[in-house]
């Protein structure tokens, strides 16, 4: 599952990749043997504490590193700076990996989480113009792009990030245990458009979708809300509600209790308390 926005400008264009080739005299002597280096990386001082906070406590490999097989070739992706790493999985520990664990227990997290994390620096552009924040693979890998320009000050990054982790996160919870995507669906069926990115948020909220993202998929859109409400104090959320009024907000009120049943049901969470600590711990991070 992708979690994917509309925000690319028509001016924007990809930077060129250069690539020089180093040459060699005709008369020097070429080895036979491979010129790849088996040797493993030593580990350094980000790697025990990736080791110390993520894989020893929540069995959670991160990788940052340049991997070819887990991202893809065809588009213009590179590694995150080593600088940026440190802060982002501290953003994610925060906002993600603390509230859950608060709320769900000790083992939450550990029972139930991405085995893999990847991490990319820069955008991951699709076709059709708009950018995939994040995906979510078969429960087990979660990849987040962007980590080379997220400003841990800025609320408006630090939502964007945390809604991303959160939104695949909430993919996992439904991988382990589904939803009923059918009873979901009869809400506001209409609405679903595999050309979501042509439609505006207020359009959408008006219709019952609290993203113009959620009218991709039923499962889209359960995740969506599940991100939004967790992106909010609960009075925000109320109040969101209240100015979208009419259709749009009673239709999203019933997807509302669908999504806190679920939590309360099938995890024994309580999401409106998990809502709360997620915001207490964002507005601790960004003072």
């Amino acid at each position: 599952m992708n979690r994917i926005i509309s925000i690319i400008p028509s001016w924007l264009s990809l930077a060129v990749l250069v690539v020089v080739l180093a040459t060699c005299s005709s008369d020097e002597s070429l080895s036979p043997g491979s010129n790849l280096s088996t040797t493993a990386v030593p580990l350094n001082a980000l790697d025990t504490w990736i080791n110390d906070n993520f894989t020893k406590p929540y069995n959670i490999e991160v990788v940052y590193r340049w991997s070819e097989s887990l991202v893809d070739q065809s588009r213009y992706l590179h590694p995150p700076l080593a600088d940026s790493v440190r802060p982002a999985l501290n953003v994610l520990h925060k906002l993600w990996i603390e509230p859950y664990t608060a709320v769900g227990g000790a083992g939450f997290v550990e029972k139930i989480a991405p085995r893999q994390i990847v991490l990319v620096g820069g955008r991951n552009v699709n076709p059709s113009n708009t950018i995939t924040l994040g995906l979510a693979e078969a429960g087990k890998r979660i990849s987040l792009f962007e980590i080379d320009l997220l400003n841990k000050k800025n609320k408006g990054e630090i939502d964007q990030f945390i809604h991303t982790i959160q939104h695949e996160y909430v993919h996992i919870l439904n991988q382990t245990k589904p939803f009923d995507e059918a009873a979901y669906g009869t809400i506001s069926p209409e609405g679903y458009t595999a050309q979501w990115f042509n439609e505006t948020t207020d359009g959408s909220r008006e219709e019952g979708f609290i993203t113009s993202y959620a009218r991709a998929s039923e499962i889209e859109d359960f995740a969506e809300m599940a991100s939004t409400m967790l992106n909010m104090s609960r009075t925000e959320w109320d109040d969101l509600l209240v100015s979208i009024g009419g259709t749009g907000q009673s239709r999203l009120r019933q997807k509302e209790q669908i999504v806190v049943d679920y939590y309360k049901t099938e995890y024994n969470l309580d999401l409106y308390v998990l809502q709360d600590s997620v915001y207490r711990a964002t507005q601790r991070l960004i003072e």
